[in-house]
């Protein structure tokens, strides 16, 4: 099967890439050097070179902060390229996996979110993604929009990361411990959409619409931080460290970031009969793909 990649060279878009052959999928994913998203033009021409059966939108400008001040590229990205992209799915009568994010929810519900639930975005970034959801449906009925969260990888920026470079250069770690969410490894979502792919047999009925998919479990980004470096010393990587909790207005940010975006998961679990890891489990698989390759920590 042929499947269509944005974003190849992002966290998610390498682990499809890397996991796609056992599978049985070809992947196109051409970097962003090839192929750009605000240039339809570019989409339009890899696209009729490659003739995919499938399209997995997995591009995103994901940068939060940065997107107060540069709205119109955050919409460019994540509004109008997915309406583009779902366009020539419903063209070619194809289905498209979009991915979104639980920053299209204000985090004041207090308990889980369900698909249904509506959106309250309280910034640029989350608006731009509901919008990006929205030009989905109203131009392809053959789609799944999969809302994640907390992304994390071996790859390219990310919170594990971070908080690794960040123990080998401070003595001490603030990290906020008000806001709550679901860990989701790159790898583990990779997996899933491959699975979902392999379900969406040509001139069958799926059962399309919205899902969300994290990593099993809830923590803080204070807690997931307190397990990676468990990890660390567990492996005998550091001996000791100081982990102070904050709360968010004690590390103010450009844009406003939802305190509570745990995600129900249940319904793409039944529809796909997917099983999510813990994110426990996941955080400490990446920390030890990390530790064999010291340099991608940087």
């Amino acid at each position: 099967m042929k499947v269509f990649v944005t974003g190849g060279e992002g966290q998610l878009g390498s682990e499809l890439i890397s996991q796609a052959a056992p599978h049985g999928i070809d992947i196109l994913a051409p970097p962003l050097a090839q192929m750009d998203l605000t240039r339809p033009e570019q989409v339009d021409r890899v696209w009729d070179e490659f003739h995919p059966a499938a399209v997995i939108n997995a591009a995103a400008y994901t940068a939060v902060d940065r997107a107060e001040s540069e709205s119109e590229l955050a919409f460019a990205v994540n509004a109008e390229a997915p309406a583009h992209i779902a366009r020539r799915c419903a063209q070619e009568h194809i289905p498209l996996i979009h991915i979104s994010t639980d920053y299209v929810f204000d985090g004041l519900k207090g308990s889980p979110y369900r698909e249904n639930d509506p959106v309250a975005p309280l910034g640029v970034y989350g608006r731009s993604k509901a919008e990006g959801e929205a030009g989905v449906r109203s131009r392809l009925k053959q789609h799944l929009i999969v809302r994640t969260a907390w992304l994390y990888s071996a790859h390219g920026a990310n919170f594990v990361k971070t908080v690794m470079r960040l123990v080998g250069e401070r003595d001490e770690l603030r990290i906020v411990d008000d806001q709550i969410g679901c860990p989701t490894c790159a790898a583990d979502l990779a997996d899933a959409l491959l699975r979902m792919v392999g379900q969406l047999t040509p001139g069958a009925e799926a059962p399309w619409g919205t899902y969300h998919y994290c990593g099993s479990g809830v923590t803080s980004w204070y807690g997931m931080a307190l397990h990676i470096l468990n990890t660390l010393m567990a492996r005998g990587r550091i001996t000791s460290f100081r982990l102070l909790p904050i709360t968010t207005s004690e590390y103010p940010t450009p844009a406003r970031r939802p305190p509570y975006s745990v995600l129900d998961c249940a319904r793409i679990e039944a529809a796909f009969g997917l099983s999510r890891p813990p994110w426990r489990q996941s955080v400490a698989k990446t920390v030890d793909r990390l530790l064999s390759n010291a340099d991608s920590i940087r």
